[in-house]
């Protein structure tokens, strides 16, 4: 019965466990937060690539110098 109980009793495990823990943690906050700032990211992103199409066809069309 000694080993049993010195099995019962053995904590090196414990550490592995808090580290599981605490990095599903880390990951599930970080969803959280990626799940509020998508929105604004994506339209940001829409907002640049319309001034880039506008500046790409600015820079091709023959009144380049009249746009802004």
């Amino acid at each position: 019965m000694t080993k049993f109980s010195a099995f019962l009793k053995d904590e090196a495990g414990a550490v592995t466990v808090d580290w599981v823990v605490l990095t599903a943690a880390v990951v599930g906050l970080g969803l959280l937060i990626f799940s509020y700032v998508r929105p604004g990211v994506s339209n940001l992103a829409q907002a640049i690539n319309t001034e880039l199409g506008n500046a790409q066809s600015c820079m091709t069309s023959d009144n380049a110098l009249g746009c802004q």
